[in-house]
């Protein structure tokens, strides 16, 4: 069976328990044993970490410590998959520039606040996390991240919505979910999942829920990838 960690907290204001909740039926009902916590003492057992298939973490502007990021960042490197969304990932840790770095982006902004009705356009329609979903509405906020080009985009959605003191830039198009690789894992995230009932349903559900899936099949390929980690690792430390 395959084990997934799920652990929450951090700024109320995006339901972290219910988020959790969700995402812990979502990967029960599709065969793991999950394990939740609510404290970030469960990234302290490096090695317990490299044993899992996935970590989800449910975290926004939190504070984790360097070594734990690093066990983190040591585990999704050997295959263990890595999967959220919303502040819950690409705003957890600030201070944790290799956070920022392993999960591809850093949120700045969401203009017009929550309630900002916007389109997620659907722009890899190949990919298992979202083939045959259709471009769709939302009401939500929309967010402004700091994006690593290097990131595999599934879907983005079109700035300005709401104008602010970003629109004089003119329209920029703004990744809303992607994967990406971190040594032999797989990394997936969607900016969608303010409220947990913004994911609880429909096209935002079923994006989320092949993500959490695909993230965590990585850790059975991990010898396959071909990705020799001892050669990566020759440059050491650069956090």
């Amino acid at each position: 069976m395959k084990k997934a960690l799920i652990t929450w907290g951090g700024w109320e204001g995006h339901e972290p328990d219910k988020v959790a909740r969700l995402f812990e039926g979502v990967l029960s009902r599709n065969g793991y044993e999950v394990e939740v916590y609510d404290s970030l003492d469960c990234f302290n057992d490096a090695e317990a970490l490299k044993s899992l298939d996935l970590i989800v973490p449910v975290w926004t502007m939190s504070k984790i410590t360097k070594e734990q990021a690093v066990n983190v960042s040591e585990a999704v490197a050997e295959g263990t998959g890595l999967a959220g969304c919303h502040g819950g990932m690409c705003d957890a840790f600030r201070e944790q520039v290799v956070w920022q770095f392993m999960t591809g982006a850093n949120w700045v902004a969401h203009p017009g606040g929550d309630g900002v009705k916007y389109s997620v356009n659907i722009v890899d329609h190949d990919h298992p996390t979202t083939k045959g979903i259709a471009d769709f509405e939302v009401a939500t906020e929309q967010y402004y991240l700091h994006v690593d080009p290097a990131n595999h985009v599934l879907a983005t959605t079109t700035f300005p919505t709401v104008p602010w003191y970003h629109s004089p830039n003119g329209e920029a198009v703004m990744p809303v979910a992607w994967t990406r690789k971190w040594g032999r894992g797989r990394v997936y995230y969607n900016a969608l999942g303010h409220k947990e009932n913004v994911i609880s349903s429909g096209p935002a559900l079923e994006m989320l829920t092949r993500g959490l899936l695909w993230a965590g099949e990585g850790y059975a390929l991990r010898e396959q990838s071909g990705i020799d980690l001892a050669a990566l690792r020759t440059a050491g430390s650069h956090f």
